[in-house]
């Protein structure tokens, strides 16, 4: 498919301000269909997703997802529900989900699991907290990663978003680092299977449209993950057509 670049709007956009954002974003993005498209709406506004979306070249998503299908789980969704909204991604393990919930990667691995059960692809965060020398990175990447092995490959992607660079006020990090790393991880995901080669490994951390190119170029990113920058529509789509080589 090429690039993969989407977003995850967190705790912004009502009902009705997903519906403006999204009218405004579909004609920006039409006629683009050498790469995917997404965006992961908070679960109040999916429905406006489907309403707007649905025969547009984008897909939609959640930002979270309970790992039992059913249950007294008060609060929480699940898998089935999101399928039923014709969602095609769910984003698990994002580095605020680690901090304010304490969500460990056996959690994450199990909320993988849920996603796939329901035929929709799993969005998986990985990245370290601080900004660590490179050998401790790795470390920390080979432990969020390896409870992965069992997934299926052909519904998982990979979002490299270190938290030292997530945030207002952070900056990116540099192109050059973010394909070291993706290198490593890609090497990683590799060690499970030969279909790992397939697996998108997209970059999320301050991503504006101004870096957007120079990390393209970067060896093993497949795409972007974009987060408060694409709350302006005109700034995502700018990003969704950034050129490569």
């Amino acid at each position: 498919m090429g690039l993969l670049i989407g977003t995850s709007s967190k705790m912004n956009l009502t009902s009705t301000q997903a519906a403006a954002y999204l009218g405004a974003l579909r004609p920006m993005l039409e006629g683009l269909t050498d790469r995917g498209l997404f965006v992961l709406l908070p679960f109040t506004s999916i429905w406006v997703a489907r309403e707007r979306l649905t025969g547009s070249n984008i897909r939609w998503g959640a930002q979270d997802v309970h790992p039992e299908d059913a249950g007294a789980h008060t609060g929480d969704v699940s898998a089935p529900m999101l399928a039923d909204l014709g969602c095609t991604y769910v984003e698990v393990g994002h580095h605020e989900r680690r901090r304010d919930y304490g969500e460990t990667d056996e959690l994450v691995a199990a909320k993988v699991a849920a996603a796939q059960r329901w035929g929709m692809t799993a969005l998986v965060c990985v990245g370290e907290v601080e900004h660590e020398p490179f050998d401790r990175v790795v470390a920390h990447l080979d432990r969020q990663l390896a409870l992965l092995a069992a997934a299926d490959s052909r519904r998982l992607v990979v979002a490299y978003e270190p938290a030292w660079a997530i945030g207002v006020g952070a900056t990116a990090a540099p192109p050059e680092w973010v394909g070291q790393v993706h290198g490593a991880i890609r090497a990683r995901l590799a060690s499970s299977g030969p279909d790992a080669a397939t697996i998108p490994i997209l970059y999320g951390g301050s991503v504006d449209a101004a870096g957007a190119p120079a990390l393209l170029e970067q060896p093993e990113v497949d795409g972007l993950f974009v987060g408060r920058q694409a709350l302006d529509p005109r700034v995502f789509a700018t990003i969704a057509h950034t050129s490569v080589g």
